[in-house]
């Protein structure tokens, strides 16, 4: 029988390479939109693409890559499922892609942490915000602490109970 250190291992080592042809699948699906724009298959195939990282990410408990993924599947969720994810969108959707390919090189493959400031995350997520028009709502208190973007509904404790965003 394995011990829980060589099982997590494992586990994360499958994350990493579904978390490869995930991304490689957002990708490929925001090339498709920009060659047709609102293309229902390519916005549906972003979002779920993301989303499975997403829930992978949070089931593993890599906090940085599932918080940071989250935000970025919220943020384009309303517009994927309206149909209405302009072109103008999408170079700022291509940057929030290549920021995660990037987490995920450097993600320790040992721990699944990724100590890195959450500062060129929160700058590319209020881009994208911007451009979808969707608030993008900053940390709490508690996440900002922590380093890493916040996820909580507006005025719902963060992990420890103790803080809100106001």
């Amino acid at each position: 029988m394995k011990d829980s250190a060589l099982s997590f291992d494992d586990a994360l080592q499958r994350f990493l390479l579904d978390a490869q042809v995930l991304l490689t699948q957002a990708q490929e699906c925001l090339q498709h939109l920009d060659l047709i724009e609102n293309d229902p298959d390519a916005c549906r195939g972003l979002d779920n693409a993301l989303d499975s990282l997403a829930r992978q990410a949070m089931h593993l408990d890599l906090r940085e890559v599932a918080h940071y993924t989250t935000a970025l599947q919220q943020l384009l969720a309303p517009a994927c499922h309206g149909g209405c994810l302009q072109r103008e969108a999408l170079p700022a959707v291509g940057e929030c892609l290549t920021l995660l390919a990037w987490q995920l090189e450097l993600v320790d493959p040992f721990t699944g942490r990724l100590n890195l400031d959450i500062g060129e995350q929160l700058v590319l997520l209020g881009e994208l915000a911007k451009v979808v028009q969707q608030p993008f709502a900053q940390t709490c208190t508690y996440c900002d602490e922590q380093g890493r973007v916040c996820i909580h509904p507006p005025g719902e404790a963060a992990d420890d109970g103790s803080s809100s965003r106001y």
